[in-house]
């Protein structure tokens, strides 16, 4: 599978707010996209997979050649793009295991071994040390930022995507969940083969991962393009230099 971004131009509001961004994400490639608060980063994720709240006013989205921009949500999410949602809703009245149910089932056109399905429930809810009480609650009602962060990646484990867009999986855990986390996202993505767009602005999570393509994002348009050498001069030196100069 191929996720293409071409000259993506998008507004809300009539302010434009992505201004041309290219990008090419296959299944098996880690890709992060690191920029300043405010940039973009989560509207390009959130036009990837269909959100009505911003407009496309130029440039295309294209799986495997074709352009999804026609498609719902629902119909990007079974060609097998997945979005970890940067503040997930709290949705009182659905069940979080239903939910999970519903979406796998959907995925896979109704077929769908229950038990299996349970039994990987509990051993990726252990693995990510997710406390029992959480899976029989309301989808993320209740939840702490940390737990919501973790039933995110629970679903990324379970509904297996081809590509999955994770915006800022880092934010509001502790250093021992980040590396948790981490752990997870290397091993589903591993064995799945899975390509990964990864959304942050800290450094943090990178630590525990190797992503072979890092993308710096400032006001709206990618400036600078390289490898896991950029994470750290983000470290080191900030966003600073990409604001003063536009790219470097």
């Amino acid at each position: 599978m191929i996720l293409n971004i071409k000259d993506l131009h998008v507004s809300a509001n009539g302010a434009e707010i992505i201004k041309g961004i290219s990008l090419e994400v296959r299944e098996n490639e880690f890709h992060v996209l690191m920029g300043p608060n405010g940039t973009g980063k989560t509207t390009l994720a959130e036009v990837i997979m269909g959100s009505p709240k911003f407009k496309v006013t130029g440039g295309d989205i294209l799986v495997d050649g074709k352009s999804i921009l026609g498609l719902s949500p629902e119909a990007r999410a079974k060609l097998g793009l997945f979005l970890q949602f940067q503040n997930p809703v709290e949705i009182e009245g659905v069940g979080f295991v239903n939910f999970m149910y519903a979406a796998k089932k959907a995925l896979q056109n109704g077929q769908i071994d229950v038990g299996g399905f349970m039994k990987e429930i509990t051993a990726i809810s252990q693995e990510l040390q997710i406390d029992k009480g959480i899976v029989g609650r309301s989808l993320n009602q209740g939840f702490s930022g940390g737990e919501k962060k973790k039933s995110e990646i629970l679903q990324l484990a379970a509904l297996k995507p081809k590509i999955a867009i994770l915006d800022e999986p880092d934010s509001g855990l502790d250093v021992d969940a980040i590396g948790t986390i981490a752990k997870v996202i290397n091993r589903i993505s591993a064995e799945n083969k899975m390509g990964l767009l990864v959304i942050t602005h800290y450094s943090r999570i990178l630590l525990h991962m190797k992503p072979q393509f890092v993308h710096i994002m400032i006001n709206g348009k990618i400036v600078k393009e390289g490898g896991s050498e950029l994470i750290k001069f983000v470290d080191e030196k900030g966003y600073d230099p990409f604001l003063k100069n536009g790219s470097m």
